[in-house]
């Protein structure tokens, strides 16, 4: 944002947002770019759970007519994280500049501003950017306190269960310089028990993929549990097998072995590539390394919960600059589509690599998008969810 401020008088265009009331962002980012660039106009592009349009944010019904989100500027903006612009062909000699809003690898969506033609330079384009990028973390931290943005992005109502787990979630992305993960849960507007979780450190990064059994409130209610216990477990400082342990033990004294969770444990050393794993149920692995694709085979275990005090082993295995690895849950590995035949493991290697050269975040939902089309509908009947991870190492 330094390149916003330097020919500006007064407050910075960050501490002018931080200042903002939460549900004011887009009217003070209007304001800014107004002043600073004689923008025109200014509209804000949020993605709805599904991934498949870009919502407008106002104030009254709190958004306005939907933008895809795999076409037109917008779109090619949103998906390949660069800014885009339109020449329009009206008379007004204004230009579209439509600029990826995104906070740590998590992709928010776009924001749109109108300018003259000849405002439309690249050194202000540049600037934009890093404008949106700080409209981004303000969108992230007010939406702590309002409910606009989170309704921004909804197409239709959540179910009480999607509600639970989408606020589970740690976003849909993340990026470092020695890895990137991009996810994406589906049927996003009525998911139950599927969830994904990571929390990265100086020197580790932990990732875990959780199936909770059963459907609806219930399997969400499964799945709150087993994610709240893994993290508190983590939080500790304890260590990836015991973290399995600690959740397994809450989760029987719960349900005492009515219920249980299947998770993918994963623990990276950012220095050597070394992951540790515990596999406690049936959520599935792949690693593509170059044109192979190969599952990694992993001891399987108990899920979490199912009996009492069951103690877990960690396994290690390596990870390579240019790996890609991908957890799956059992919705997406075992789904059935209508003529009852499986999705398969035949069918799903095929849908990973041919999402080989696209990012992590386009990859996951390319995945998703397959199973669908496998399954032969919009609407899936059991919960998908899919990581996908880029390891690039640590340099030096």
């Amino acid at each position: 944002m330094d390149d916003v401020n330097t020919s500006e008088p007064g407050p910075s265009a960050e501490s002018r947002l931080r200042a903002a009331p939460p549900h004011e962002l887009v009217a003070t980012a209007r304001r800014l770019l107004t002043e600073r660039f004689g923008a025109e106009e200014l509209t804000l592009l949020l993605a709805d759970y599904g991934l498949s349009v870009l919502q407008p944010v106002t104030h009254l019904p709190r958004t306005g007519p939907p933008v895809p989100a795999h076409d037109g500027p917008a779109g090619r903006a949103f998906n390949g994280q660069t800014p885009v612009v339109e020449v329009t062909d009206d008379a007004s000699a204004t230009n579209l500049v439509h600029l990826p809003i995104t906070v740590r690898g998590d992709r928010l969506g776009v924001l749109t501003v109108r300018l003259p033609g000849n405002a439309c330079t690249p050194t202000t384009v540049l600037r934009l950017t890093d404008f949106a990028t700080a409209l981004g973390h303000e969108v992230t931290t007010a939406s702590r306190d309002t409910d606009l943005y989170l309704q921004a992005r909804r197409t239709r109502r959540l179910t009480l269960a999607a509600e639970m787990q989408w606020q589970l979630l740690p976003g849909r992305g993340c990026r470092r310089q020695e890895y990137v993960i991009g996810a994406h849960l589906e049927p996003a507007y009525a998911v139950g028990g599927d969830n994904f979780d990571w929390s990265t450190s100086a020197d580790h990064l932990t990732l875990t993929v959780t199936d909770g059994m059963g459907q609806g409130i219930d399997a969400s209610l499964l799945t709150n549990l087993t994610v709240s216990a893994l993290r508190n477990a983590r939080r500790a400082g304890i260590g990836l097998a015991d973290q399995a342990c600690l959740a397994d033990q809450a989760l029987f004294a719960q349900y005492g072995g009515k219920a249980y969770a299947s998770t993918l444990l994963l623990n990276f050393d950012l220095d050597s590539g070394t992951v540790r794993a515990v596999d406690a149920g049936s959520p599935q692995l792949y690693r593509q390394r170059g044109s192979t694709i190969e599952q990694i085979e992993l001891e399987a275990q108990l899920p979490l919960g199912m009996f009492e005090e069951t103690l877990y082993d960690e396994q290690t295995f390596h990870v390579e600059p240019g790996d890609r690895l991908i957890a799956v849950s059992s919705g997406v590995h075992g789904a059935r589509a209508a003529d009852g035949g499986s999705f398969g493991e035949r069918a799903l290697r095929q849908t990973i690599s041919a999402a080989r050269l696209a990012p992590p975040h386009e990859a996951a939902r390319a995945m998703v998008s397959g199973l669908m089309e496998h399954f032969g509908s919009d609407e899936l009947a059991a919960d998908a969810a899919v990581v996908c991870l880029d390891w690039k190492g640590r340099v030096g």
